[in-house]
């Protein structure tokens, strides 16, 4: 079936909010008087969320009394101040200009909530672009359910086969194959030093956003 749509996760996917993520880290410590951290050490754990994120930050487990207010103070910081640094991958607006030039739609489904995703794609001038947001909010089950995409692939009149989902984690790659949609995994994301692209079962894996103009020329092609 002739591709119609490519849809993306968001964070280390389309996106590189990384930089957003370490500053807010970062500044926590100092607010505390502490000394910065290595931003790997942050980096690696983008794709277990706010929770991990925090724990590596201050080395604390999250059964500490006192992680509930740091892990909720990050999320008041990051609703302030979630555009600021972040900013598409290198060639991912070409890629994107690519799409559209080829008459193919793409949008957005992450598990990012929409309080934070919307103004995110506002502010960095993708909201108007992407055909589709689809965030935890909108569904039932988030990723690896198939349910966002499912639900992404129903707003978009499009069956799942036509469909290309990109995404950094292996619950990306679950979730598109549960919902039938092909999928592509991107080695440039946030994966945790412990996991494997190579692993997670995808149609294809790539090593950055440019690469996807080969499966996509493919896919047109019917190759």
């Amino acid at each position: 079936m002739r591709l119609r749509a490519v849809l993306f996760d968001m964070d280390g996917t389309l996106l590189d909010t990384a930089p957003d993520f370490i500053a807010i880290c970062q500044a926590m410590r100092a607010d505390r008087g502490l000394p910065s951290i290595a931003e790997k050490i942050i980096r690696d754990e983008i794709s277990g969320g706010a929770r991990a994120m925090v724990a590596a930050t201050f080395s604390m487990a999250i059964e500490t009394p006192a992680f509930e207010a740091l892990r909720l103070e990050f999320l008041e910081r990051y609703q302030v101040a979630c555009a600021v640094h972040s900013k598409l991958f290198d060639g991912m607006a070409e890629l994107l200009a690519d799409i559209e030039h080829a008459k193919l739609i793409w949008g957005v489904v992450t598990n990012k909530p929409v309080r934070f995703a919307e103004p995110i794609m506002q502010q960095l001038g993708l909201a108007e672009r992407s055909a589709v947001l689809i965030c935890p909010d909108h569904v039932t089950h988030s990723k690896p359910d198939p349910e966002p995409l499912i639900l992404a692939c129903t707003q978009l009149n499009l069956d799942p086969a036509s469909v290309l989902f990109v995404g950094d984690d292996l619950r990306d790659i679950e979730s598109g194959r549960a919902a039938g949609t092909r999928t592509a995994a991107v080695r440039y994301g946030y994966i945790h030093p412990n996991d494997n692209p190579d692993h997670w079962g995808a149609d294809v894996v790539v090593d950055q956003p440019l690469d996807l103009r080969r499966v996509l020329d493919n896919a047109l092609c019917g190759c």
